[in-house]
């Protein structure tokens, strides 16, 4: 039997993730908000790195438009921390190093293959949630060059 994950029109699954500043990012936390969650691979390799610059230049523009950004990966909250200061980032981070956490209930944390090896590791996926938790868009399997400008438009409609 295949496993059927969450998709447009689902509610996101319920969550409690780490945030850089020792606290707690919950699902209940952006009710009444519509909320962009992006999931990427790593902090501060290259296309995270200019993924999480992107969402951060526009992060101005979301606000305009009522949307929390948050980006999520599995790096502790310790790394998050060094990836902000290092790179002036603006967006929220999360971190979802829980086994069994949301990128799993989402089915974007998965084997992966490179070079002959197989190992687990994120799919870069894109949620926008709208004010009651609902998904209203899903972007699978990323690329970055004008994603984040891409997602606030969706975000704006």
């Amino acid at each position: 039997m295949t496993k059927s994950w969450p998709d447009v029109g689902d509610a996101m699954p319920d969550f409690a993730m780490e945030t850089p500043d020792g606290g707690v990012l919950r699902l209940a936390d952006l009710k009444g908000h519509k909320a962009v969650l992006f999931f990427y691979p790593k902090d501060n390799t290259p296309g995270c790195t200019t993924e999480a610059k992107d969402f951060s230049a526009l992060k101005d523009e979301f606000e305009k438009v009522g949307v929390r950004l948050i980006g999520v990966s599995k790096d502790s909250a310790k790394k998050h921390q060094n990836f902000i200061a290092k790179h002036g980032l603006t967006v929220g981070l999360a971190t979802d190093a829980e086994e069994g956490g949301l990128s799993d209930a989402l089915g974007i944390w998965t084997e992966k293959q490179m070079y002959g090896r197989t190992y687990m590791g994120m799919v870069r996926s894109t949620y926008l949630l709208d004010e009651d938790g609902t998904i209203a868009r899903i972007w699978p399997k990323v690329k970055v060059k004008g994603h984040a400008a891409e997602v606030l438009e969706a975000a704006r409609t």
